[in-house]
């Protein structure tokens, strides 16, 4: 066990740091020195805008997405297509479609994906108000943005079961080759996704 080397209030920076994706005991510890030693600049502007973030921030009702609005920002942005409702697993997957620009939907947060070994089941995620948001008259295709993981197409197979009688198309995100990717240096998963969608030029 490593002995304390700042005070309490430091110490307990440094846990909270360490739980954060991407950071261990030691990432946090540079993390926190880093903050205290430049307390005016980052640890105080970090602080006040935590607080007021913990204060504010909610759960999309429509959609699961995180903001501190209700209905969130991108709900209430009239310029979106109605008729696409697209499907993510979590808001960072939503984050990450909205920095590439390259679809102007309205999007569905599920909170996860189907993992029986894990007891996560289809109550457990954001599906009967899909289901309900599938049957709008204004929607026709429901976009499934969901990630090429096993968990990830199972729950894909999953929800185009309970979404066939909705009356909207379904469809995926295709799978293969990246681009600028090698095929000496892709898995064999990959290479058999990319050869099933390949297209006719």
């Amino acid at each position: 066990m490593s002995r304390a080397v700042a005070g309490p209030e430091i110490e307990r920076l440094i846990q909270l740091l360490a739980r954060l994706p991407g950071l261990g005991p030691r990432s946090a510890r540079r993390v926190a020195l880093h903050l205290v030693k430049r307390k005016d600049q980052l640890l105080g502007p970090l602080a006040g805008a935590m607080a007021e973030a913990a204060a504010k921030i909610v759960i999309c009702p429509e959609c699961g997405n995180v903001d501190t609005i209700v209905p969130c920002t991108i709900c209430q942005d009239a310029r979106r297509d109605p008729s696409i409702l697209c499907v993510v697993e979590e808001v960072g997957d939503l984050w990450a479609l909205e920095r590439a620009a390259v679809i102007n939907a309205r999007y569905h947060v599920l909170g996860g994906t189907l993992s029986p070994l894990d007891g996560v089941g289809p109550e457990d995620l954001n599906i009967a108000k899909l289901v309900e948001r599938a049957r709008a008259p204004e929607v026709k295709e429901i976009l499934l943005a969901l990630n090429a993981t096993v968990e990830g197409q199972s729950t894909a197979h999953y929800l185009m079961d309970r979404l066939a009688d909705c009356g909207v198309t379904v469809s995926r995100l295709a799978h293969g080759v990246p681009v600028g990717g090698e095929l000496d240096y892709l898995d064999e998963g990959t290479l058999a996704a990319a050869i099933k969608a390949r297209k006719t030029l």
